[in-house]
């Protein structure tokens, strides 16, 4: 209570000039009533102290002018009521001047420290509006993203705290002139302005200049800080999205190189995966036919784009024709001035530019991965390194189909060699040595029937020569079928594999399938693989009995053959598997 009623007596603005007359009247009559009943319990000296309070309340609360004042009446009133002589004015004693003097004295010390104690309570309420200011335009200033969007508001509440006509935060430096004075705010490398009116007093402007400006100053760099930073994590989070979802397609189609696609799948997937990670209108994946000429393998574009797959387009002007000659990534900013027939078909598509990037397969320029876009603005800064890692896998899945193309004709011209000197190898044993072998038979048989018959052991050794070359012969002809069976050549494979069946000591159940002729070296891949099949199965697996299919899916001959034997492969523990 005792602070309330300091707070009050000190309080900024004083109460009304007519309210300290009347509350001055009133203290005179109160003491002046109170002194009659004091009077005869204390002494005269005394009771002009009764007189003190009220000089002090007056002088607290309205100034030093008015407790003159009432100091005066005081001391007329204590005179003509309780000074002998009563009802008479006489200041005859130096008491009663004493009195006035100290009077005057208490007014003067107690409306100073009042005044002190009003202005510390003016700045003390000053600095808690500039505190409240201060917090009120940090949570406003520093909770946005768009700094101008908050500085009429922010000047408004400026105005309203200072009490001023106008008052206003501008980001941009503004001269004052002579009915705004403008305050210079300075926040980093940047210059700003708060204007207030010309006419303010000079405690008033000293007060915005030394305190508010300061703090103002404070705020836009912080604001400033938090939008560089704001714009720093929005460009890394961008930064990481796009280098995820980069990460995630070029995954992708690695996932289709590795797995061996085709070639065709994987430049489909290149060139939508393109598409998407640049936001482009259309991105083509030609292949070089010749210097002047490009085909279209794959495409990937928005709707209402002209498909070009599979046409043949003439390498004049554009980024085709700059990556036929360089391989590094190429790009074309506008179309607009540009000449060939490339650029002129480009401007009819509605495309304004284009990034390429070439596809280098074994050193030389395959092809080529190019995005178009028909927006104004340019394309993106990094498209030719986005690009040049897609070609870079688009070139592997070329290099691993034409390696596996030379491969598979390597294995098949061995196969076919190898089959061909079976045949030669068969044909010479029967055209070569199983004729000479029978003429010799004859010969022999010839000679055997000339000797006479008193010499039966010449003729009994001709006949067994005879027959050990009928022997030999029959090993040689089952020599010759090793090689090559001319069962094979003649009748296919389904009649060969009847042969071998009819061969193998294990009953054999034969499902030959399509009764069609097929290539050369795959019946005869097809002949030794149930061969050795037929072989192991009696060997080692202790079967009863063999079941062999044959079916044609498509192209492709699907051979299986299987046994009731024990088995004991572990493929797992097979090299190569």
């Amino acid at each position: 209570m005792h602070a309330q009623l300091g707070s009050w007596l000190v309080r900024p603005i004083p109460p009304p000039l007519t309210a300290g007359i009347t509350v001055g009247a009133l203290l005179v009559v109160l003491e002046t009533l109170l002194v009659y009943p004091l009077g005869h319990v204390t002494q005269r000296d005394t009771l002009a102290l009764v007189y003190i309070p009220g000089v002090l309340a007056v002088a607290t609360l309205w100034g030093f002018g008015l407790a003159a004042v009432m100091s005066v009446a005081s001391a007329l009133a204590f005179n003509y009521f309780h000074v002998p002589r009563i009802g008479t004015l006489t200041f005859a004693d130096s008491k009663d001047w004493a009195e006035l003097a100290v009077f005057l004295v208490v007014a003067l010390l107690a409306s100073s420290m009042a005044q002190l104690a009003r202005s510390w309570a003016i700045e003390s309420v000053e600095r808690y509006r500039e505190a409240d200011l201060t917090t009120g335009l940090a949570r406003l200033i520093l909770r946005t993203n768009d700094l101008h969007s908050v500085l009429p508001e922010a000047s408004g509440r400026l105005r309203q705290a200072l009490g001023l006509p106008f008052a206003m935060v501008d980001l941009q430096a503004v001269a004052g002139d002579e009915r705004q004075t403008a305050f210079p705010l300075r926040f980093g490398a940047l210059r700003g302005t708060l204007l207030v009116p010309a006419e303010l007093p000079e405690p008033v402007q000293r007060r915005v200049r030394d305190r508010l400006v300061p703090a103002l100053e404070a705020l836009l760099q912080a604001a400033r800080d938090r939008e560089a930073v704001g714009r720093s994590l929005e460009t890394s989070r961008y930064e990481q999205r796009v280098l995820v979802e980069e990460q995630t397609a070029l995954r992708r189609v690695a996932t289709l190189v590795a797995r061996g696609v085709a070639p065709a799948e994987v430049f489909a997937a290149v060139a939508a995966e393109a598409t998407r990670l640049l936001d482009a209108d259309a991105t083509r994946l030609l292949r070089y036919e010749s210097p002047r000429s490009a085909v279209v393998l794959a495409e990937a574009s928005k709707p209402g784009n002209p498909p070009l797959l599979g046409k043949s387009l003439v390498v004049d002007g554009g980024v085709l024709e700059i990556l036929v000659h360089d391989a590094h990534p190429a790009r074309v900013e506008t179309y607009e001035d540009q000449p060939g027939t490339l650029a002129d078909l480009a401007r009819r598509l509605g495309f304004r530019s284009a990034v390429g990037a070439a596809i280098v397969v074994d050193g030389r320029v395959w092809g080529a991965l190019v995005a178009l876009w028909s927006r104004p603005a340019p394309p993106p800064a990094d498209a030719e390194e986005r690009l040049t890692q897609f070609t870079e896998l688009a070139a592997t899945a070329v290099a691993n189909t034409e390696c596996r193309a030379e491969l598979n004709a390597s294995r098949a011209r061995i196969i076919m060699a190898a089959d061909e000197a079976r045949r030669r190898i068969e044909r010479d044993l029967h055209d070569g040595v199983q004729q000479r072998l029978v003429s010799l038979g004859l010969q022999l048989r010839l000679a055997e029937d000339l000797v006479p018959g008193d010499l039966d052991e010449i003729k009994a050794r001709l006949s067994r020569a005879s027959d050990g070359l009928s022997t030999a012969f029959k090993d040689l002809q089952e020599i010759s079928r090793g090689i090559h069976p001319a069962i094979l050549s003649q009748g296919g494979l389904g009649p060969a594999l009847k042969t071998l069946a009819r061969r193998c000591p294990i009953p054999v159940t034969l499902n030959p399938g399509a009764r069609r002729r097929l290539p050369a070296c795959v019946e005869v891949a097809a002949y030794y693989a149930v061969s050795e099949a037929l072989t192991n199965a009696v060997k080692h697996a202790r079967a009863t009995a063999i079941d062999i299919d044959i079916d044609l899916d498509g192209e492709a001959l699907v051979l299986s053959i299987h046994d009731d034997g024990v088995g004991g492969a572990d493929p797992s523990s097979a090299p190569g598997w």
